[in-house]
């Protein structure tokens, strides 16, 4: 696993070869109902019938090409107001690579998250970092991940939160402080807010399919 390999679902948007910024709905289509698996991590679908995002590799039936949008991270289907599949669990999404340039300014931003840098600091201290102003570390993360610093952060949390829920045995408690909330009761709202269940549901669940994760 590489170096960012605990921060899944933040691939930055796939450059094609005519140099856009934004995503080829063809070839995210095709990559979505073949389940090409050179396409995980580089963009996530969103199914508006259920408000759920899933991965390219999904293993549950492909929903109707006219409910679904394609988001290039998993922080940008989460501002827009989608939750995270619990089939194909975003989290665990390969990080796809990074580019020059900008994305390299990018890249180095992700990995100072992943390591807690909004923990406990803030975006202006993160941009300082970095050798730029706050502003432009904004639109760089709209131009790259369609999703602001602040909301990477916190998908960030809430999927090493997933991962600590399905892959141990800590505490509630534990699981909050190593994910970087501040408080259980932050981690509480936030989890629910995310996954439409508080997480102590999400325990007794398991590793298992929820209906409601289900594409339509």
């Amino acid at each position: 696993m590489g170096a960012m390999g605990g921060l899944a679902g933040f691939g930055l948007r796939p450059r094609s070869p005519r140099k856009v910024n934004v995503l080829d709905l063809r070839e995210c289509e095709r990559a979505r109902v073949t389940r090409d698996r050179r396409y995980d991590g580089l963009f996530f679908i969103g199914v508006a019938t259920t408000k759920i995002y899933c991965r390219p590799v999904c293993p549950v039936r492909p929903a109707k090409a006219c409910n679904v949008s394609f988001f290039p991270s998993a922080a940008a289907a989460e501002a827009a107001g989608y939750r995270p599949c619990l089939r194909c669990r975003p989290e665990a999404a390969p990080f796809s690579p990074a580019w020059r340039g900008s994305r390299t300014t990018v890249e180095r931003a992700l990995r100072l998250i992943e390591n807690g840098a909004l923990d406990d600091g803030d975006v202006e201290e993160l941009a300082h970092r970095l050798g730029i102003g706050p502003r432009h570390l904004g639109r760089l993360f709209q131009r790259h991940v369609n999703a602001s610093p602040i909301q990477v952060a916190q998908t960030a949390r809430v999927q090493k939160a997933k991962r600590l829920i399905d892959e141990t045995n800590f505490s509630m408690a534990e699981i909050a402080m190593r994910s970087g909330f501040r408080s259980v009761r932050r981690f509480n709202a936030v989890f629910a807010e995310v996954y439409r269940r508080p997480p102590t549901a999400m325990r007794r669940f398991g590793a298992g399919a929820s209906p409601t994760s289900f594409s339509e």
